[in-house]
């Protein structure tokens, strides 16, 4: 008698997806994953069906391939599923950027920067949260090459690293360098202005 989904522990989950039986228990498998995306995904303004097989099939070409990485050291299907969860939204926030240009993600940022819904709430904060990103702007405009302003703007606009290194021709590797030399240079010249990282991080906040 064969063992159950249920009652496949963690070995037998890989021997099968490794063996004579690899089209069974990738069969298995796919419900699995697909039932518990489907959860996972319940309220999201998606694509119903397709899209939760599609990233199902992506998720499924990961986990075969990792599989020497599985430690066991949670059960086989909830390792499966986190795979299968960051596969999800990642393919999301690609979808949702796929048709927004660097220039409209760097407008996303400036948008950002009209702080408070209602400036009469808190107005001294709202003047102080003004002032901090007035200058870091400031920085940003005289210390950084363009590629690095356009980068770290279209980043800081909510843009994923795909999809900015995608749109500047570059490679996410290359991309963190760019980012690293600007975030470098810009810690310089904050603290040569006596401006803490810790104060513009703080006029962010709602």
């Amino acid at each position: 008698m064969g063992v159950s989904v249920r009652e496949r522990n963690n070995d037998q989950w890989v021997e099968r997806l490794q063996g004579p039986k690899r089209d069974e228990a990738l069969a298995d498998l796919r419900t699995v994953l697909l039932r518990g995306l489907r959860a996972a995904l319940y309220g999201n303004a998606i694509d119903p069906q397709p899209s939760v097989e599609d990233f199902v099939q992506e998720a499924l070409i990961k986990i075969l391939g990792n599989l020497d990485s599985f430690r066991g050291e949670s059960r086989f299907t909830v390792w499966a599923q986190k795979i299968t969860v960051r596969t999800a939204y990642a393919e999301m926030r690609r979808r949702r950027w796929r048709d927004v240009s660097l220039e409209d993600a760097i407008e996303r940022h400036g948008e950002s920067g009209n702080m408070a819904a209602d400036p009469l709430a808190d107005p001294e904060k709202e003047a102080w949260q003004r002032m901090i990103m007035s200058e870091f702007r400031r920085f940003v405009d005289e210390e950084l090459t363009e590629k690095q302003r356009t980068a770290l703007l279209a980043a800081m606009g909510g843009m994923p690293l795909e999809a900015v290194a995608d749109r500047m021709g570059t490679n996410r590797n290359a991309l963190y360098k760019l980012l690293h030399d600007a975030r470098k240079k810009l810690r310089e010249r904050m603290l040569a202005e006596s401006l803490s990282p810790y104060d513009v991080l703080g006029s962010f906040d709602g």
